[in-house]
């Protein structure tokens, strides 16, 4: 007979990894081309100008600049607004 635990006790114990999803740079804040703005599954918030969607549907910026968040045609979107030096 083999020796193992009885019971559900054994069959507990795991989880997954944290995925780190959610916004990282809000309204108003500069930004770098290539900096990650939303890490996301599926588009919850859909790419503006400026913005454009990672493979795995992250949003960054495409030029350096200030982000801008606003709605378009009734979906939430992103963008960066250049900044005049």
């Amino acid at each position: 007979m083999g020796r193992s635990k009885g019971g559900s006790g054994a069959k507990n114990g795991r989880d997954s990894n944290p995925k780190h999803l959610g916004v990282k740079k809000y309204g108003g804040e500069l930004v770098s081309a290539g900096s990650i703005i939303i890490k996301q599954r599926g588009t919850v918030i859909h790419p503006g100008d400026g913005v454009k969607k990672a493979k795995d549907d992250s949003l960054f910026a495409l030029v350096d600049g200030k982000v801008v968040y606003g709605e378009r045609k009734n979906r939430k979107i992103v963008s960066v607004a250049p900044v005049q030096a």
